[in-house]
């Protein structure tokens, strides 16, 4: 047995220690600055920023990798890419976990068909031009891979879980050197883009007399029953009930595995990939879940209803403040040197068009509510839902439009339609044109899908 006190013992606990102590950190110094506390950015990545700097200023004072010491058991870097990669299962899951009330009509079927849709057709956008530009980049940088670009709608568009995920397959099956770290810094470039962007965006709205900008915090009281819903197990039983939510989370993610797992076994060249969509199998293992759990109540085996919204949105919040902190923690500054003009050239750029795009379809698909529909989806396509949440609670507190709902619901649409560019992500090193002549081909079909009204309608004409 160990001793109790060598780092092998404690070092991935200090490492998790610290990444908990950064948003700690992160927040009161957000408290303190007037100008962070309006600025929109998340806790996560002002937390994730500041370990950032410290590891740099570590590494340039002694050349060693900061979270590669003893102190975090010689491996740290490893640990906060596996922390990352499973938090983005863990947060999809126990957002799939929650109860719907099931109430939808026909007007709001479509607004949340078009919200996916709109999704998957900002990824292509994303995807056409940040493949197109370092295509264009490998012709002038010799030894850059050109199929890089993918990962702006990875690390834009999916956040940091994904971009790991796919710069993790370019750097080990395709040899692009330091694609995890490019991939990281996209993501924290895209939460960048939702803040600053976001700003702007708000300040234009107050000019016009829209809103009054103030603190993104909410301000209003959480109802008791938002907590502790109608026939619900108790919140402190024999087993406390965020024990009960943890659990299924968990048990999700271990039916999660054993899918993967199976999946490997069958298709031992596509392993990579398979592992890759641990959040997708994770989404569906929790509908598994929930299906089960629907079965044994009607059966009335189960009497009480177990899941518990409140404490699962909670939940999701920590995995994805954990994530967020984690992946921007876990960038390698020194394996990027080459490629910053081509990483700043593709963040802002991925900025730009999808401002624009998204703000030309709030205008003509959600004209009762264009401002909300466009902060929800501009946040969420640049930063993650959460970032989304944060932008239109500046503008519709209460969540009177539908909004935020849209961004719930439009999951299913979404992962459907872009289930086809997770493939040609793969496929992109190989082939890198014809990925982009595919991509934008996918992206022309999208956008007929999506203004099918304005563009049948004037055929019928």
């Amino acid at each position: 047995m160990e001793n109790l006190w060598d780092y092998s013992v404690w070092g991935s606990l200090n490492l998790f220690g610290v990444l908990l102590l950064s948003l700690l950190v992160a927040n009161t110094v957000k408290k303190m600055s007037k100008a962070l506390n309006g600025s929109l950015i998340p806790t996560s990545v002002l937390g994730g920023a500041i370990l950032l700097v410290i590891a740099a200023v570590y590494k340039g004072i002694t050349g060693e990798v900061f979270f590669d010491t003893a102190f975090f058991g010689g491996n740290g870097s490893s640990v906060l890419e596996m922390i990352t990669y499973h938090t983005l299962a863990l947060g999809f899951i126990a957002s799939a976990l929650k109860k719907s009330d099931g109430k939808m009509t026909k007007k709001r079927s479509m607004e949340i068909f078009d919200s996916g849709v709109t999704t998957v057709s900002t990824y292509l956008l994303q995807a056409v031009v940040g493949l197109a530009i370092t295509i264009v980049a490998a012709l002038l940088v010799t030894g850059f891979f050109p199929a890089a670009g993918v990962l702006l709608p990875f690390g834009y568009g999916q956040g940091t879980g994904q971009a790991l995920n796919y710069g993790n397959i370019y750097e080990t099956e395709f040899g692009f050197e330091g694609g995890k770290s490019f991939g990281l810094t996209i993501a924290a470039l895209g939460f960048l883009s939702a803040s600053i962007g976001g700003v702007i965006h708000l300040n234009i709205l107050k000019k016009k007399n829209r809103i009054v900008i103030g603190s993104s915090e909410d301000e209003n009281g959480i109802r008791s029953e938002e907590i502790q819903a109608d026939n619900e197990i108790p919140m402190q039983g024999s087993m406390d009930k965020i024990t009960v939510q943890i659990s299924m989370i968990f048990a999700a993610y271990y039916i999660t595995y054993l899918i993967m797992y199976g999946l490997g076994l069958l298709l031992p060249g596509m392993r990579s990939v398979i592992y890759g969509f641990n959040f997708l199998f994770g989404v569906m293992a929790a509908a598994l879940i929930k299906v089960l759990l629907d079965h044994l109540k009607k059966l009335s085996i189960m009497k009480k209803e177990y899941i518990n919204n409140f404490l699962l949105t909670r939940s999701t919040n920590f995995f994805f403040d954990v994530m967020v902190v984690a992946g921007i923690a876990a960038i390698r500054l020194d394996m990027l040197e080459k490629y910053w003009g081509i990483i700043m050239i593709l963040g802002v750029v991925g900025a730009f068009i999808t401002y624009f795009y998204l703000h030309f379809i709030a205008e003509k698909l959600f004209p009762e509510y264009v401002e909300e529909q466009f902060l929800a989806t501009y946040g969420m396509l640049t930063g993650t839902a959460s970032t989304g949440i944060i932008l239109l609670r500046e503008l519709d507190g209460d969540f009177k439009t539908p909004a935020a709902e849209n961004m719930v619901y439009q999951t299913l649409p979404a992962i459907v339609f872009g289930f086809p560019l997770m493939l040609l992500a793969t496929f992109a090193p190989k082939q890198p044109v014809l990925t982009l002549i595919i991509l934008i081909v996918f992206f022309g079909v999208m956008n007929v899908i999506l203004f099918r009204k304005f563009i049948f309608s004037r055929k019928g004409r």
